[in-house]
């Protein structure tokens, strides 16, 4: 199957939320299980039989990922535990992240003997840098590295080296870390970046990232930055993808949806009031929730899958800015800048 090349799609579409994040995810959450969201698909990129309902391991029943190597960050709780939950079962080895060495272990030992736990805060680069050389000390490919860790909708402006924390951490210690690991990635048969992203794309400002306020200082309105994160994990994805073109490797950003994890305890208390009660009825449990990015990094039909977003196991053209590819090297470039000293 071609590969998609990002750089020829510019679609934009409407759909700036605006309210709190409670009353926006629960009416996201909603419209999706009405189904009356029209979804665009992107022609030739393969459709899966699965939905909103399928479960992680429904989603790589009968994929048998022994001899494979996996990195997901983010492992010690929500999407990331279930994900080395289920791609150590489906026989994958997988290095499992968390904040603290000692958070990482216990993750990892719930799993059992197939993970492997490392240290990794998101927030500083040189966290990021340690982490990645001891990944290439170990001296195999990575068959998939999952860019999954995130913080979500901080109630005050909180910084890591000068930026806003959730630009700083949900994209610029991943990009860093992708770079630094992506010889690792190229090395494998068909190596696979996944990289989380989100409909919350959607609280982004029109301009998708607001290149001058990348501190939050001149205003910070934390839905609206988690927002900007979540598009430049996507505009990341298609620039990856467009990199990688020539090569084995593959780049895809996903939506897991709306999602019982524990992501949203930074919300307000009268957030958490409203949502709590209804979050049952609207949103995935953990096991449904990681479905997506389990399948995109294990599915054997997107071997050849680049450059595409992707939500309830299949893809999805997504709106606001997060096709555009001029905006996508743009972000790029800047992201360098900030990482510079730690690339190489």
């Amino acid at each position: 199957m071609p590969r998609h090349d990002p750089t020829t799609h510019g679609l934009t579409r409407r759909g700036f939320i605006r309210g709190g994040t409670a009353v926006a995810l629960a009416g996201t959450a909603s419209a999706c299980s009405r189904g009356d969201e029209v979804k665009v698909r992107p022609e030739g990129v393969p459709v899966s039989a699965f939905d909103k309902k399928t479960s992680a391991t429904e989603a790589i029943a009968g994929v048998d990922l022994s001899g494979k190597t996996v990195l997901v960050t983010g492992a010690t709780s929500g999407l990331g535990l279930e994900s080395m939950r289920v791609l150590a079962g489906a026989g994958a080895n997988v290095l499992g992240t968390g904040r603290t060495l000692a958070k990482a272990r216990e993750a990892c030992a719930s799993v059992g003997a197939r993970c492997t736990p490392l240290e990794l805060e998101l927030e500083s680069l040189d966290s990021v840098r340690a982490c990645a050389d001891a990944v290439r000390a170990l001296g195999m490919p990575l068959d998939v590295l999952m860019l999954n860790a995130g913080i979500m909708s901080l109630p005050k402006l909180e910084q890591a080296r000068g930026l806003e924390k959730q630009f700083a951490v949900n994209h610029l210690g991943h990009f860093l870390l992708a770079h630094r690991l992506l010889d690792q990635v190229k090395a494998a048969p068909q190596g696979r970046v996944v990289t989380m992203s989100s409909s919350a794309y959607k609280w982004a400002p029109p301009v998708g990232i607001e290149f001058d306020n990348l501190s939050g200082e001149r205003e910070y309105d934390g839905n609206k930055a988690y927002g900007i994160s979540k598009t430049a994990n996507g505009l990341f994805s298609i620039e990856l993808a467009r990199r990688l073109a020539g090569t084995s490797a593959t780049s895809n950003s996903v939506n897991p949806g709306a999602v019982d994890t524990n992501l949203m305890r930074n919300l307000p208390g009268w957030q958490r009031t409203i949502f709590t009660p209804i979050a049952r009825f609207l949103v995935k449990p953990v096991g449904v929730g990681a479905a997506t990015q389990v399948y995109v990094a294990a599915a054997p039909a997107l071997a050849q899958v680049s450059g595409y977003y992707f939500e309830d196991c299949n893809p999805v053209v997504p709106g606001g800015q997060m096709t555009n590819a001029t905006l996508a090297q743009q972000l790029w470039a800047k992201s360098e800048e900030l990482c510079a000293g730690y690339l190489a």
